[in-house]
């Protein structure tokens, strides 16, 4: 003897809104994750001396790419 469970409209309206959220809420969560990266790195980069950015052979006009593919990979 099987089982079956039916469905009503709302149990499936309900169960799809519910997986909406849970999806926006994820990646709302690797946005904010992501943005972190982004202002911590820019943030670490920014605040050496243009001796110390030169000896990483980095110009300071790049610290703002460089975060940027550090969080984003752009």
């Amino acid at each position: 003897m099987t089982a079956t469970r039916s469905h009503s409209r709302l149990d499936v309206f309900l169960e799809a809104g519910r997986r909406f959220l849970q999806q926006k809420r994820a990646d709302a969560q690797e946005a904010i994750a992501r943005y972190k990266v982004y202002s911590a790195t820019k943030a670490e980069l920014s605040s050496l001396s243009d001796r110390s950015l030169r000896d990483l052979g980095i110009p300071r006009s790049s610290i703002r790419r460089l975060a940027l593919e550090a969080a984003y990979g752009l």
